[in-house]
């Protein structure tokens, strides 16, 4: 049987995974992880444990004790703030990958999922279109710990025959949780305001362009990918994922069709340099070649969903 443990559940990504990933296994099959304290009925009433992914022997015994099958590995330190705070961004994003890798090596896993991201490239990668291999030389930490990650699976996969599978996300849009520090954020935060003042002040320049997913087509991509069989697998750093290619005046201008009184301004700050270094779009076929993704959500679909649903009451 499936027995399944998200850690980071807390964050952007794993809040929205447990709640999924419950849905298809039942909440029996599905422990969520953090370091935070936290009560269960915050996680659909399944079972939650306190966890830092830092401290290897309290993850190692719970995996090996609670018989886990499968570790979705989420726990990291994003773009922006791993800016400020680089020594123990490396430690947080390297760290538990090892602790999770050395698990399955060993045999007490049998499947694990850990995330890469548009960071890994870097001003010298080819920003339209991003292949699938490619030039990549990162500028930021997170970048350049999670291109050393994405060599790291595909050694153990290489050496070890661990089956570790893994995305390259975009920047991710979603309504059930507030930005967490991303370059990318503010493509969330803008519907916030919106929706509250009618106005709304971006860190990206009106034309930075990158690609962007909305959270739902990223969770099913995720799962697709984990229950897609072995074989299908053929990458084992991280497979490039698509999506919605869009800049803050596009997002802008599509949010006016909804409130027309919408207004826009610009003031770039550290996080613009960040974007510059990233892709405008990517390539994902290898993705839809080797497991059949296919994402869902037009950026019209995208900002109805937020506008509808996004709760001001939280900032």
């Amino acid at each position: 049987m499936k027995k399944i443990l998200l850690i980071g559940a807390c964050g952007q990504i794993g809040t929205e995974l447990v709640i999924e990933l419950r849905k298809r296994f039942g909440a029996q099959c599905v422990i969520a992880a953090d370091v935070h304290d936290m009560e269960n009925n915050q996680f659909l009433g399944g079972e939650y444990t306190k966890l830092d992914v830092l401290n290897k022997e309290q993850v190692s015994s719970y995996v090996i004790k609670n018989k886990i099958t499968e570790v979705y590995l989420l726990a990291a330190l994003l773009s922006a703030t791993a800016e400020k705070n680089p020594d123990f961004a490396w430690k947080l994003n390297m760290e538990g990958l090892f602790t999770i890798l050395d698990l399955a090596k060993e045999g007490y896993l049998k499947k694990i999922f850990w995330p890469s991201s548009i960071a890994v490239f870097g001003p010298t990668t080819p920003k339209d279109l991003t292949p699938q291999y490619t030039i990549m030389e990162p500028s930021t930490v997170y970048g350049i710990s999670k291109q050393a990650g994405e060599r790291w699976c595909e050694y153990y996969f290489n050496n070890f025959g661990v089956d570790v599978r893994s995305i390259r996300y975009p920047g991710l849009i979603s309504y059930t949780s507030l930005p967490g520090g991303g370059t990318t954020d503010y493509a969330v935060d803008i519907f916030y305001h919106a929706k509250k003042e009618g106005k709304y002040t971006s860190f990206l320049s009106e034309n930075t362009k990158l690609p962007m997913m909305f959270m739902e087509d990223a969770i099913r991509a995720t799962i697709e990918l984990m229950e897609a069989p072995i074989e299908n697998i053929k990458i084992r750093s991280s497979y490039n994922l698509g999506g919605i290619s869009f800049t803050p005046k596009t997002l802008s201008e599509e949010i006016k069709k909804h409130i027309s009184e919408f207004e826009i301004t610009y003031n770039q700050d550290f996080r613009q340099k960040i974007a510059d270094s990233w892709p405008n779009s990517i390539d994902d076929s290898f993705a839809k070649n080797d497991w059949n993704w296919r994402e869902q959500f037009t950026l019209e679909k995208m900002v109805s969903e937020m506008l509808r649903h996004v709760d001001i009451s939280k900032i």
